[in-house]
């Protein structure tokens, strides 16, 4: 029955929730912030993530570039004698494969179409160029190891220089080589034009989930807002009634300054009456409001269940006889069900339970208080033969001041807050209150208590 009234309240709760400014502006708000933080938690991410792939295809790069020039480095440098000179054994070794298998596929590389090879002499002016040598390459000295070099077309190349020695160990000049660098920018720039596009896509996609969850996260605040609104609407009414009586009687004891002994006995019987339904009222609001800030029992100390329900039937009978209604007790077990909790509260929850039967009672009804075990608990039901209760109030009757009947209960006396604070009680004991009704047939309210056999240490009841 919770569940469904969640579910019930949540459902109400969405439409509504929009029409109030003060929450559809929070609302915006938080998802200004969530969209802010996400958008800056996705930059932040793919910019590490584009940074990342630029560092690993450089490292790539530069691997390739070390394998492939230097083991055309390692077999250059044994055909060369002069320095400055390129030997002839040399220029016929690089146009062409070289005769050991097992580097053929390397230096083929400097066929490729991205690949070529410079010659510098020491002083650093060219001597040969091998390869696909790009149109306007800036020529740089040879003492820079790693250089990334611009054409004339705006195409960039990554560079290695390496030093070259005769066989007789004396420096020969340097040998540059380079790669295009056009398939690696062309790469990049997709995974670019991905992480520009998909931003925003993503931030959409936030703000659209984040409006949805801002929302869902303000259903239980505005449930509450809303609780909290008819809550003041219901104990303004409700105090209303009784100020407005004292202070029309007050009024009419001024306007008749010679009052006799009789009217004036009359006037403070009405006043003492408002002022009782006044006290009570508070005093239940009061109840309910120490309740929501402490659940757990006030006092605790095993509570006797079959003397609570003697005790009450026996205090109520004549309740019931005026009414006429029949209160009897149906004792199920034949020891005794012990609780462990709040006595004076466990005698209001069943005061206010079966008070509000023989209220809801015709004349010439029955009302039974069932006790029984189910379990490792205590099964208390309350059974009547009343008007019973609509399948869509009984969602309802445990809110405050919520009433079945209000000419009934205002007739009576009762607040309706009965219900509430019997649900407050049983919810501070751990235990379940749940309702089964048909109208017209009567209603039945059941309460479910864990049972205690030892009391904790700490919290056994003192005699004194």
């Amino acid at each position: 029955m919770q569940s469904k009234q969640f579910l019930a309240g949540a459902i109400a709760s969405i439409f509504p929730m929009q029409q109030n400014k003060l929450f559809t502006r929070t609302r915006w708000q938080l998802v200004a912030w969530y969209a802010a933080i996400m958008g800056f938690t996705l930059g932040l991410l793919g910019f590490g993530v584009y940074q990342a792939i630029i560092h690993a295809h450089w490292r790539t790069l530069d691997r390739e570039l070390e394998i492939v020039a230097g083991t055309l480095h390692d077999s250059i440098e044994k055909t060369l004698i002069q320095p400055g000179q390129l030997e002839q054994a040399t220029k016929q070794l690089l146009p062409q494969q070289m005769p050991q298998l097992e580097n053929r596929h390397i230096l083929g590389a400097i066929h490729r179409d991205e690949y070529y090879i410079r010659f510098l002499d020491r002083s650093g002016q060219a001597i040969a160029a091998f390869g696909s040598q790009p149109n306007g390459l800036p020529l740089t000295p040879g003492e820079a190891a790693w250089q990334t070099l611009v054409d004339a077309r705006g195409n960039r190349y990554h560079q290695i220089s390496l030093s070259l020695h005769t066989q007789d160990n004396r420096p020969w000049g340097y040998m540059q080589m380079g790669r295009s660098l056009k398939d690696v920018d062309d790469y990049l720039a997709n995974v670019k034009l991905v992480l520009l596009v998909g931003l925003p896509i993503a931030m959409a996609m936030v703000a659209v989930s984040s409006w949805w969850l801002a929302g869902l996260a303000m259903r239980p605040i505005y449930r509450s807002y809303r609780q909290v609104q008819q809550f003041t609407a219901d104990a303004a009414h409700e105090l209303r009634t009784p100020l407005a009586a004292l202070g029309a009687t007050v009024e009419s004891a001024l306007r008749s300054p010679d009052l006799s002994k009789a009217e004036a006995y009359d006037i403070l019987q009405t006043l003492n009456r408002q002022n009782q339904r006044l006290t009570t009222l508070v005093a239940d609001l009061l109840l309910l409001s120490r309740m929501e800030r402490r659940p757990l029992p006030a006092r605790h100390q095993l509570c006797c269940l079959n003397d609570i329900i003697g005790d009450l039937v026996e205090e109520l009978t004549s309740l019931a006889l005026d009414a006429g209604v029949t209160l009897t007790s149906d004792i199920r077990v034949k020891g005794l069900l012990r609780v462990f909790g709040d006595e004076e509260q466990l005698y209001r929850l069943f005061t206010n339970l079966m008070v509000n039967a023989i209220q809801y009672t015709p004349s010439g009804g029955r009302v039974t208080v069932i006790l029984d075990r189910s379990g490792h608990s205590a099964l208390i039901r309350v059974r009547d033969t009343g008007i019973g209760i609509a399948p869509e109030q009984q969602q309802r009757i445990f809110d405050r001041f919520y009433r079945v009947s209000s000419d009934r209960s205002r007739a009576s006396g009762g607040s309706g807050l009965g219900l509430a604070i019997a649900m407050a009680i049983v919810q501070a004991h751990d235990g379940s209150l749940e309702v089964q009704s048909e109208l017209g047939k009567g209603s039945t309210f059941s309460v479910r208590l864990s049972l205690e056999t030892t009391p904790p240490p700490d919290t056994r009841a003192v005699e004194g």
